[in-house]
């Protein structure tokens, strides 16, 4: 009985040719090999399904075959040749270790004193060293002096998928070689040369389907088309559409996920439930989805800042056309806040047994966050029209214009976090402290010495180094602010304002870049000073006794000196 081997198995690379998307590294260990200058030992790195065992082989055979292999040139049928045994890995001289299961010093010391023997029948005895991040630190320290001085008939190949857990020593004793995700444009070639040789009839959209869900891994997207022309050949279907591929992966229909997506934005809360029991009743995995709403996300964020979105593999055209049509309810603070909400709700699916029920909530919290006004007065401070969003984004969410009167411990609550509405409390609930003797602030330098005076450390280090003063009124400050400014600033100055001297004062925020800190107009003015002393004549005596010192600052000396 002839055996049918899986495609990812009967489809391997057999020579440097054959490996897709790896053309560069292909080139470089071929030259290395024509010319004698093969490493000591090689480090191949990727995700799965790339070729790195593969290419590990091929190294192998390329060094060891007794024709040119390098350059193409082929075994003759009947006549022994390494290559074959390589194949097969049963060659006597290659030896194949998974570290996964081998991580001990004992292993890798049974290792270092095999490779003190001659190879029995092949130029090079050659050890391909799968995960190697999985050696424990003892078996790395083992290792290191053999890696970087083999006997000269002895070479390393070792591989993995997590390269930062190698140490730095073992890496700088290795040649490393960093294998690329496939594009989908090359998997998709791929996938159809592998279909037509099987005579799979498969739709181009199921292909591209299949090499998107593979993320670059040549393996993985042969595993996928193996299991639909499986599919296919055991229910007799004529052709393999996508619907069937996204059936067969409990994947959704993008189209559908946007669909929900407008029903989300336009805040139709029955309509987009209705939606996603849809989806759920067509099989979709929660995890997948929540990462296709992250695409959407992605490719919204695409279309708002980079304009219309070009054709390429990942999204259809009509795909193309709803984003198109749909970016124009969304703007990016509203795509921020959606990411982090979906990628919280990823790691709720850990924590909740029922997913249907958790993506039921993710939904109706969307569908919250949309609603939620972000351009309107905030309680005690107002942002400008023309303030930037980065400085809208200090503030956090906006809180309406009947909260003026908020009990001050709920209003310290974290402007960038909170998403509820503060509610409203009477003037005479607010705390004791407010009945203390009130002060006059009449300038920003009163500000900063009050903030002294009370010990405000914090609140005083931002009104100097951080906040830029553009204007100065009684019961309003124009400002604007550099990205080193606490997040709780706003609401801390609007607290201790009011606390000092009992009236609400509003905090306008002005994209006036001309303005500066008062920091920085101390060091300007101390700046001036010292060149203006330099022109002097002190300074030139000064320069003139001590030629090697350089003045850098100057002092008046006080009176109580």
């Amino acid at each position: 009985m002839k055996e049918n081997k899986i495609l990812a198995l009967k489809y391997r690379p057999q020579e440097f040719k054959d490996l897709i998307g790896q053309e560069l590294m292909s080139q470089t260990i071929t030259n290395a090999i024509e010319l004698g200058k093969t490493p000591n030992a090689y480090l191949l790195t990727g995700i799965r399904g790339v070729g790195k065992t593969t290419t590990a082989r091929l190294i192998a055979k390329a060094l060891n075959c007794s024709k040119d292999f390098s350059k193409g040139e082929k075994c003759k049928t009947g006549e022994y040749c390494h290559c074959s045994e390589i194949i097969n890995s049963n060659h006597m001289d290659i030896l194949e270790m998974d570290a996964a299961s081998k991580t001990g010093i004992d292993d890798i010391r049974e290792l270092i004193e095999n490779s003190k023997y001659s190879p029995t029948s092949a130029k090079y005895k050659i050890f391909i060293i799968d995960e190697v991040h999985m050696l424990s630190k003892q078996a790395f320290n083992g290792l290191l002096k053999t890696l970087e001085e083999p006997p000269p008939s002895l070479k390393f190949i070792l591989a993995t998928t997590e390269v930062r857990k190698i140490p730095v020593t073992i890496l700088s004793r290795c040649q490393r070689f960093d294998l690329k995700r496939v594009s989908i444009d090359k998997l998709c070639v791929h996938l159809e040369n592998i279909s037509k040789n099987e005579n799979g009839k498969i739709s181009d959209d199921a292909i591209k389907l299949i090499a998107r869900t593979s993320e670059g891994s040549v393996r993985d997207a042969i595993s996928l088309l193996d299991r639909a022309l499986i599919s296919q050949s055991i229910s007799k279907s004529n052709f393999i559409e996508e619907t069937n591929v996204r059936e067969m992966l409990g994947l959704a229909d993008r189209s559908k996920v946007i669909s929900l997506f407008r029903e989300v934005l336009s805040g139709n809360e029955k309509e987009s439930i209705q939606h996603l029991k849809e989806l759920i009743n067509d099989g979709i995995d929660a995890k997948i989805f929540l990462n296709d709403i992250l695409e959407i996300l992605y490719l919204f964020s695409r279309r708002i800042n980079l304009g219309h979105i070009e054709k390429d593999m990942t999204i259809s055209e009509s795909e193309v056309k709803m984003v198109e049509e749909y970016s124009k309810n969304i703007d990016m603070q509203d795509i921020g806040l959606f990411w982090q909400l979906t990628i919280k709700t990823i790691d709720d699916l850990r924590i909740v047994g029922n997913e249907n029920l958790t993506l039921e909530m993710y939904i109706m919290q969307l569908i919250h966050l949309k609603k939620i006004e972000s351009t309107k007065e905030i309680s005690n401070y107002n942002i400008e029209s023309n303030a930037n969003p980065k400085q809208k984004n200090l503030i956090g969410e906006n809180l309406k214009e009947e909260n003026l009167e908020t009990n001050l411990s709920t209003q310290v609550k974290n402007q960038l976090k909170s998403t509820d509405q503060i509610k409203n409390n009477p003037i005479k609930d607010l705390s004791p402290e407010l009945n203390k003797k009130k002060i006059e602030i009449t300038s920003f330098k009163d500000l900063i010495n009050q903030a002294n005076k009370e010990k405000e450390v914090e609140l005083k280090f931002d009104l100097e180094r951080n906040v830029k003063l553009v204007s100065f009124n009684k019961g309003k400050i124009d400002i604007s602010f550099n990205e080193k400014l606490n997040q709780s600033f706003i609401k801390n100055l609007t607290e201790k304002l009011l606390l000092w001297t009992g009236e609400r004062w509003i905090i306008s925020l002005s994209k006036n870049n001309d303005a500066k800190s008062v920091y920085e107009q101390n060091m300007e003015k101390q700046s001036s000073k010292l060149e203006d002393f330099k022109k002097g004549d002190l300074a030139r005596e000064i320069e003139a006794a001590f030629p090697d010192a350089k003045l850098v600052n100057i002092q008046e000396e006080s009176d109580n000196d």
